[in-house]
């Protein structure tokens, strides 16, 4: 199956300072600051906030290692270029951000920004503090397109589960381990079938979910937004996207390092290969088993996860059985936002965790064998 990955990650001075120079960065590499420009093995681009820069392969693959290798050689390009100017940092939020300390992006497309602006305040964290790790899986058919869909629909609290991994606000610990999730399924709440609580009812067919769509672009029109009148408008846990075309999954927090996003994929992968899964369909249940994983991560569905890891080893590729142990420790030992709320309740060390991350992201060596070393 080939696939696609965007990886986002803030853009920190010493201490950890957020630092909004994202367009800086861009103008530095290529002179210009719109589209997507080629660093090492690599493609970058800007997000809304400019204190996060996207990192993606050069190109979609079916190989993982190939994706996993074009993005990480992308952050050695980065760091060889820039030196100690900057630091980069995973998570599903920046640890230590205050919206004060990041920017909008001022540049190209801000009739876009303009209108989320007027539409839904983006000053907050749903918008100006969330990292996310997107996966974009290419369908072959309109069939194959609805059943992917249907199935990672059901797989949500999973996927939230294993990946939640954004604990921390402005230096505190609220609680949940999947704070972006929070932030994020609120950013919109104007018009609720934009998110439609993460989880979405599901398709029996392309025009079902066209029609979804065109109910979406009818509330926006209304409210005088239709330049967000486009397909990437939608954003709940799993959208369509017809351009590329691929099934995207939204819910991954970003991860400490690039391994551990490939990780991630090859769990997705494996599972959409599987034949003999038994999910739950209902969307009351998915809700009730999402809100679960956000708040407490892997504990409250370990039985169901620990059925699902034995039907996606049963059908992952050689190559994906080398990524799945990850995927393995997360389940038995918790998500990274639970291992880091352990850490940070033990040494209160904050400063401490965000430069063992750093390294993890740099070296590309997931955390439970950073702190091993």
């Amino acid at each position: 199956m080939k696939t696609g990955t965007e990886h986002e990650y803030s853009l920190n001075g010493p201490g950890f300072v957020p630092l909004p120079e994202s367009d800086r960065i861009l103008a530095e590499v290529s002179g210009r600051w719109d589209g997507e420009i080629p660093l090492g093995r690599s493609i970058i681009c800007k997000e809304l906030q400019k204190t996060v820069l996207e990192f993606a392969p050069d190109h979609p693959s079916v190989r993982l290692s190939e994706l996993e290798s074009s993005v990480h050689n992308g952050i050695a390009e980065f760091y060889r270029r820039f030196q100690d100017r900057y630091i980069l940092l995973g998570l599903g939020m920046h640890p230590t951000l205050s919206l004060d300390q990041t920017r909008v992006w001022d540049h190209d497309e801000g009739e876009y920004y303009d209108a989320y602006d007027r539409l839904f305040s983006i000053r907050q964290h749903g918008w100006l503090n969330i990292q996310a790790l997107q996966v974009n899986l290419e369908y072959q058919s309109w069939a194959e397109l609805v059943e992917m869909h249907n199935t990672l629909r059901c797989l949500i609290p999973f996927l939230i589960a294993v990946s939640a991994a954004s604990p921390f606000v402005e230096g505190n610990t609220p609680g949940p381990v999947d704070n972006r999730l929070l932030y994020y399924r609120e950013n919109q709440a104007q018009v609720p079938a934009i998110c439609n609580g993460i989880v979405p009812e599901p398709i029996g067919s392309v025009g079902e979910y066209r029609e979804r769509l065109s109910g979406i672009y009818a509330e926006l029109e209304a409210r005088g937004a239709a330049v967000l009148c486009e397909e990437w408008v939608a954003s709940p846990g799993v959208i369509v996207r017809f351009s590329r075309p691929c099934v995207e999954i939204k819910v991954p927090d970003e991860q400490e390092c690039v391994r551990s996003d490939i990780a991630f994929c090859a769990f997705v992968r494996a599972l959409l290969r599987s034949r003999h899964l038994t999910l739950e369909d209902d969307r009351n249940a998915l809700l009730e088993m999402t809100e679960k994983a956000i708040h407490t991560g892997t504990p409250g569905l370990r039985d169901e996860l620990e059925n699902l890891y034995k039907h996606a080893e049963k059908s992952a590729t050689r190559e994906e059985r080398r990524y799945l142990p990850l995927i393995r420790r997360r389940i038995d030992k918790g998500s990274l936002g639970q291992i880091l709320i352990e850490r940070f309740r033990d040494t209160g060390d904050l400063q401490g965790i965000m430069q063992d991350l750093a390294v993890c992201l740099r070296e590309n060596q997931p955390y439970e064998e950073q702190q091993k070393g």
